[in-house]
């Protein structure tokens, strides 16, 4: 290597250099990911509020579920206690939700903390949600209050939020407004109608707390002025020597890593290095990736010939005029269908296997019935002409076609 080479050699070192200490030296940015899950202490983790639960209720009176709501009540249908449901954003099923409330209707009290109340939830407690207007609110800073004056009458500020829900229609007896949204960008003055955000609802001989502002038990939130009190304020309708069931199977944030690549981009020396590393191959692709052998010739995969064999045979069939054979194979596939997408055995065709097949094709019973039918004529028939084959042919295509819900082959 000349002198020349040598000066932009070390030059590209040095930049090299002082690249790695800008990086390491500069500050860590706050990441503000909505993770929800209990071992984060990032901004919008709930780790404070976990130990607030931990602290107030004991550690035998705080039960942690790492299940869907689903699977842990269905087999502890017996356990008593607070749901607690959290995350920016609980995307509940039909039978999962129906499986909560069944629990709640026991006795048992449910917090649900979303952004998004599922319309499902909505209809059956017979409430809807809006969305608050903030153009003027350039900030996205908000103020909440509780409505119960035995607890603070302070107003409790709440940022960073893209948009606010709240419930828009709150007119039975048997629900109880708990939270309400104060003032926009740090104005006092309360709005001219009233926006709740929490809602304290009966249901059956339990009770279900809603919440649209999930962000008011994180740590942000709680650790910012006085605001503990206003989380302290909803965790005062918490039945107090009940268990406490915290979900932590729907958060956004995951409860453990399991990439190898978390452990390197977590920790600053490693993540450099791993970049160097990275650089260094790319470097040796570049100046030593040339081709070094003869190209490897491109071998065509062996055809596949099943459908031309299936042309030959039907047309074979056909110039022959075996027209019962064609149609004893046709059923046999069909019911071969049958058996594969529907699960059903169709050794013995009778009423109960006409029954369920209608239900799982979304085929009628009496079409359903016509089709068997049919092939049961073309079963006992010595010979089939080819009209004879073509009707069986729509049936059966007609009979797959409403099947709207699974893939017809």
């Amino acid at each position: 290597m000349n002198k020349k080479g040598k000066i932009y050699l070390g030059l590209a070192i040095l930049i090299i250099v002082l690249m790695v200490l800008a990086e390491y030296t500069k500050p860590e940015k706050v990441n503000w990911f909505p993770s929800y899950a209990k071992q984060h202490k990032i901004p919008f983790g709930t780790y404070v509020f976990h130990d607030l639960l931990e602290s107030h209720f004991g550690n035998e009176q705080l039960i942690d579920i790492n299940q869907s709501p689903y699977e842990y009540l269905t087999y502890n249908d017996s356990i008593s206690g607070t749901y607690v449901l959290l995350n920016n954003n609980v995307g509940l099923g039909e039978d999962e939700l129906k499986t909560l409330l069944n629990w709640v209707d026991k006795g048992n009290t449910l917090l649900f903390a979303s952004e998004e109340i599922p319309k499902r939830l909505q209809d059956t407690l017979q409430l809807k949600t809006s969305l608050l207007s903030n153009f003027d609110n350039m900030d996205n800073a908000f103020s909440l209050g509780l409505k119960n004056p035995q607890l603070s009458s302070d107003l409790f500020p709440l940022d960073r939020m893209d948009y606010i829900n709240y419930l828009k229609k709150v007119d039975s007896s048997d629900v109880t407004g708990v939270a309400v949204i104060g003032a926009i960008n740090e104005n006092t003055q309360q709005l001219k109608e009233e926006h709740i955000t929490t809602a304290y609802q009966s249901f059956g001989e339990g009770h279900i707390i809603l919440c649209t502002t999930p962000q008011v038990f994180t740590n942000y939130f709680i650790l910012k002025d006085t605001n503990k009190d206003f989380t302290a304020g909803l965790m005062s309708y918490f039945p107090p020597e009940e268990p406490i069931l915290f979900d932590n199977h729907y958060k956004t944030g995951k409860t453990f890593y399991i990439s190898p690549l978390y452990v390197f981009l977590n920790n600053k020396e490693l993540k450099w290095a791993y970049y160097l590393m990275l650089l260094g191959v790319l470097l040796y692709v570049i100046f030593e990736g040339k081709r070094k052998q003869r190209p490897i010739p491109v071998i065509p995969p062996l055809k596949n010939q099943t459908l031309d064999f299936t042309r030959t045979i039907s047309n074979m069939y056909l110039e022959q005029g075996k027209h019962k054979e064609m149609a004893h194979h046709k059923i046999q596939y069909f019911l071969n269908f049958i058996r594969t997408h529907y699960y059903l055995d169709t050794q013995t065709i009778d009423n109960q296997f006409l029954s369920q097949l209608s239900a799982r094709s979304n085929n009628s019973l009496d079409d359903t019935k016509a089709l068997f039918e049919w092939i049961e004529s073309l079963n006992k028939a010595l010979n089939v002409s080819v009209k004879e084959l073509e009707l069986l042919e729509t049936k059966i295509d007609t009979f797959k076609s409403k099947n709207t819900w699974k893939a017809t082959t």
